[in-house]
């Protein structure tokens, strides 16, 4: 889709361009790592020793503590995902390594959590080869798409993620004129495997709860999915995140309620806002400095727009 600049009432088409170098591209990302994929910076070029011979181009922790590796590639090329695959197999055997990378970063109070590693490809495009061996090999990655334009415009866009490909893997895409295709069955459970959503779903979050609490969870899990079909609901311990490129919103399912915390900053929030509280720094599960506590779909109905507001402000 072409982008057009908008002068009075005219259009004019926006020409692409390209990196000079693969290192432009890297560099930007790695120095606005935070506003595109909320993540903490760790490391570039990260080398994995004499006997592995390799260098993972950027290293990075997300806003969940969850190792991250970024590849780029300013050309479409195949080996842009093998490269990924070997240094996600390489940083699970040298989690070690990586530790001490974050703590000469960020300081050695930040405790690294290993339930999911985070494998980002950058590259302009990829081939539908590649697409279907990342599918069928289930590894737990994200391919990205960017486009850069002759107005200093940079356009990201995410065309496959595994996580969110695995559910589909295992029902109606396993399927073809009522067979199930085993290998697209096995593809599937190998990449739910991978995952650290594979743990826990989002029925153990209403389990125990009233049927109205689970009526409201349902409903604001239905609202905020469908904002956007790249919306990903990610199941943890004790919440449930959906996110894009970062988390959007966290859910957390009470007995009497439902706690939703929000991507947005206070100042968002007009002054008096029922069922809403600052917690930038009340300590609470998920991301977020925002929380709105909600008991029925008439309290929900008003946090719809911050919901929106939130969405709106990670990219969406």
């Amino acid at each position: 889709m072409p982008i057009f600049d908008i002068t009075g009432d005219m259009l004019s088409a926006v020409e692409q361009k390209n990196f000079v170098l693969e290192k432009d591209l890297q560099s930007l990302i790695e120095k606005n790592l935070e506003t595109v994929f909320n993540c903490r910076f760790v490391a570039s070029e990260f080398s994995t020793g004499a006997q592995h011979a390799g260098r993972i181009d950027s290293l990075a922790l997300s806003e969940e503590d969850n190792p991250v590796i970024i590849e780029y590639k300013k050309v479409e090329s195949s080996e842009l995902i093998n490269q990924s695959l070997f240094y996600l197999h390489w940083i699970q055997d040298h989690k070690g390594d990586f530790e001490i990378a974050v703590q000469k970063r960020l300081g050695s109070g930040v405790n690294v959590d290993w339930s999911d590693v985070r494998v980002i490809c950058l590259a302009p495009n990829y081939k539908k080869y590649d697409l279907h061996a990342v599918q069928v090999m289930g590894a737990n990655i994200e391919l990205w798409k960017y486009r850069l334009f002759s107005n200093n415009s940079l356009y990201l866009e995410e065309v496959f993620h595994t996580a969110k490909s695995a559910a589909v893997s295992t029902s109606s895409n396993t399927v073809e004129n009522g067979y199930k295709n085993p290998v697209m069955v096995e593809a599937g459970k190998k990449a739910a495997l991978t995952r650290a959503t594979a743990t826990y779903t989002f029925d153990e979050r209403l389990e125990g709860k009233s049927d109205d609490i689970q009526e409201l969870t349902v409903l604001i899990r239905e609202f905020i999915i469908g904002l956007d079909e790249s919306i990903e609901e990610v199941p943890k311990k004790f919440y449930v995140a959906y996110k894009i490129s970062q988390n959007i919103a966290c859910m957390e399912v009470k007995g009497k309620n439902v706690k939703l915390f929000l991507k947005l900053n206070p100042s968002d929030v007009p002054e008096g806002t029922k069922n809403y509280r600052d917690v930038t720094s009340i300590g609470h599960y998920g991301t977020g400095d925002v929380e709105f506590t909600v008991s029925s779909e008439a309290e929900f109905e008003p946090v719809k727009e911050f919901v929106a507001i939130a969405y709106n402000k990670v990219g969406g």
